[in-house]
């Protein structure tokens, strides 16, 4: 801060010596006014020399005339430069008035409406932190700066969680939901965040919070692991095996926690009394759906806007059996809807006879609503299968495609 505070001060010298100008202007004034009443007592002092001389005979009328002319001259010459400056003339008074009131207004302006605090906090995040304790302080600090920084509450929670202070981690999470709009990924960071800071029960809170997150994401990884750990704790070991099989198939081979669930996955079946594998139904039902976006449309969407590819129940819940979860960029393109992909372990594909196929696009990322949909019905879920869907008209206002009940 001191780079700021030496730029600062240059600034205020700057103006204060524009301020003063005016001062050192006077003085200047001051001397002419001098100079001024010198030349009047002298030209004074010739007028009365030339009456002496004019009383003692030596000077005519006309040669005294002419000497007062000759003065009165010499007078107006020596007094005319200092004039314009007179005239101009500011005074001292409100020039240093001014010039001390300056320095004062101007700091307590800055502190009601500076921002060196925030100043000082980029500074400090230019450092890395030593300690994750430094960097939850740091955090912390930016809250305080910008509280609406959404960014900020998210990155503070992951601090906390990392640090074992869920309660603090709720508070934090529950503020970086409400500045962006409540995006799938915090909500399901928030319901771990109360799982843990409930000490593991699992509450209503929870349950709506993962509900909501799973409908605008069905692939929201959060979710799925705490509903599998809040199940498996809760002793439904078949829906625990579920939910993780879900996260499973999202996760990529690579991922560090996959053979963890996977195990998590085998011990819940041993448990539940479940086979070591799916069921030989589940495996073998398979719906290929190719996608494509009718070439009409094609300047009518953004490339980022999302597309979902799900199966729905001809006769039975509103919610997809199975969903997946595209770009508009990615089309054409082929996905497989299997009972890996069900939105909740007791509804399959391979539970239901009959589904809807439906491709939605949404630019609000919004499943049950959207801009364009493409439709099949009465598809056979009982056996594996490829299908075509061509994404070709405006959904429905209500959210549903025309034709969907």
């Amino acid at each position: 801060m001191i780079d700021f505070w030496i730029a600062a001060g240059l600034l205020l010298l700057l103006a204060l010596a524009f301020l003063l100008l005016p001062v050192v202007r006077a003085r200047r004034v001051q001397a002419e006014e001098d100079r001024t009443a010198l030349n009047v007592a002298l030209y004074e002092e010739r007028l009365a020399e030339l009456e002496a001389q004019r009383a003692a005979g030596t000077l005519g009328a006309g040669q005294l005339e002419a000497g007062r002319a000759e003065a009165a001259r010499e007078l107006l010459a020596d007094t005319a430069d200092g004039e314009g400056q007179r005239r101009a003339s500011l005074g001292k008074a409100v020039p240093m008035a001014v010039a001390l009131l300056v320095p004062l207004l101007g700091y307590g302006l800055y502190l009601h409406w500076g921002a060196s605090d925030k100043l000082e906090l980029a500074r400090q995040f230019d450092e890395q932190p030593k300690t994750l304790e430094e960097m939850t302080a740091r955090l912390e600090e930016a809250v305080k700066v910008q509280p609406d920084s959404a960014e900020g509450w998210y990155f503070l929670g992951r601090t906390y969680m990392a640090q074992e202070r869920p309660v603090d981690a709720v508070r934090a999470f529950e503020q970086a939901a409400r500045l962006a709009q409540r995006p799938p990924e915090i909500l399901g960071q928030w319901a771990q965040a109360l799982y843990f800071a409930e000490g593991k029960r699992w509450n209503p809170q929870m349950q709506a919070l993962t509900d909501e997150a799973l409908a605008a994401d069905p692939a929201e990884v959060t979710s799925l692991g705490l509903l599998g750990i809040a199940a498996f704790e809760e002793r439904r070991f078949a829906d625990a095996a579920g939910y993780w099989e879900r996260l499973v198939a999202i996760l990529p081979e690579g991922d560090p926690s996959r053979a963890a669930i996977v195990g998590g996955i085998a011990r819940a079946r041993e448990q539940a009394g479940m086979p070591e594998s799916a069921p030989a139904t589940a495996s073998q039902v398979e719906l290929k759906v190719s996608v494509a976006l009718a070439p009409e449309l094609a300047g009518k969407v953004q490339p980022d806007d999302s597309v979902f590819v799900f199966a729905r129940a001809v006769s039975g819940p509103p919610m997809p059996l199975a969903v997946e979860r595209l770009r508009v960029a990615d089309l054409p393109a082929q996905v497989a809807l299997s009972d890996a992909d069900a939105m909740m372990p007791q509804l399959r594909l391979s539970n239901f006879a009959e589904v809807q196929l439906v491709a939605r696009v949404s630019r609000a990322g919004n499943p049950t609503a959207g801009d364009w949909v493409g439709q099949l019905d009465a598809v056979n879920a009982k056996a594996s299968g490829e299908y075509a869907l061509t994404i070709d008209r405006a959904d429905a206002p209500s959210g549903r495609a025309p034709g969907e009940d």
